[in-house]
């Protein structure tokens, strides 16, 4: 089984706002509830593409409530653990402007509710995989990657980690099966500038001296490269088409990872399964779908 777990779901609420003026009343022109977080993205994709996962996290208030039912009226299967105080985020995202987001808080996590998903963590085995992505909420330490990582140590189970600064180099010693920064955070974590595929190789390389075994970067418009854990190095360009939703690219593309890579166990086919996908949930108005998914694969072997 895939277990993914999101510490800080949302519900992202997109308007589409033809004219948008600041300062003055704004009326959209079409809005849309829709589960958020990296991990939920994540399951969400993995359910289209065919492949069954449980969703791990925390929710909270009558946002957490919609979070549950539309994952599970999709066919998702959750295990939240559900807070008795706070609200799950509503997060606002603006098509018209650009990707403006405003992103919420969320509920306080105690000590107590970490043991609660700690235990859930205790149940799993060899054979099972375990996504560990997104933000943090603020109550919570930037070790806990690290300690929820811990939690599986020696059970053969393979640990995906989709986050940024702290949170994601102190999983590292721990060797992650796969991580996946885009440019922009690969940029930060080493304090420079990167903008193409070439420059950020050495970079990938560095994440796996320090312990990373596969590691995908993600460039946008530019392409994507995978330094994978034999030392081969692939690159792709993203196959054509317009951009119409960026939100949950990126976690779309770890979902086509996986997918590809459980389906032959050969890095080219998932790195590009993974490019795939995160172009299709790039040229949706929802989440990647299969179909859209298997046309823009054979659009990339056809450009390569």
């Amino acid at each position: 089984m895939i277990y993914t777990v999101t510490l800080n779901p949302s519900l992202d609420y997109f308007l589409s706002v033809e004219h948008f003026a600041i300062g003055k009343t704004n009326r959209s022109d079409a809005e849309v509830y829709r589960p958020g977080g990296k991990g939920i993205n994540v399951s969400w994709v993995l359910h289209n593409l065919g492949l069954e996962s449980t969703v791990l996290g925390f929710l909270a208030g009558f946002t957490g409530q919609e979070i549950k039912r539309q994952m599970e009226s999709t066919g998702i299967t959750t295990d939240f653990i559900e807070l008795s105080q706070g609200m799950s985020r509503l997060n606002v995202k603006i098509k018209q402007m650009d990707a403006t987001e405003i992103n919420a808080s969320g509920p306080i996590l105690s000590e107590e509710n970490l043991k609660q998903l700690r235990k859930k963590l205790a149940v799993l085995k060899k054979g099972d995989i375990l996504i560990l992505s997104g933000s943090l909420p603020g109550s919570v330490p930037t070790d806990i990657y690290k300690t929820l990582m811990e939690q599986v140590q020696g059970k053969e189970i393979p640990v995906i980690v989709d986050a940024i600064g702290d949170a994601l180099l102190k999983t590292l010693p721990l060797h992650p099966f796969f991580i996946k920064p885009n440019h922009q955070e690969l940029s930060e974590l080493f304090d420079v500038e990167l903008t193409t595929r070439e420059q950020v190789i050495p970079y990938a390389k560095k994440l796996q001296e320090q312990g990373a075994r596969n590691v995908l970067v993600s460039l946008g418009g530019a392409g994507a490269v995978l330094v994978d854990q034999d030392g081969c190095i692939h690159e792709s360009e993203v196959p054509k088409g317009k951009l119409i939703n960026a939100v949950g690219a990126g976690d779309s593309m770890v979902a086509g990872f996986l997918t590809g890579y459980l389906e032959k166990r050969d890095m080219e086919h998932a790195f590009l399964m993974g490019v795939a996908t995160g172009s299709a949930s790039a040229f949706s108005e929802g989440l990647a779908d299969r179909a859209m998914v298997e046309r823009l694969y054979q659009q990339i072997l056809e450009e390569r």
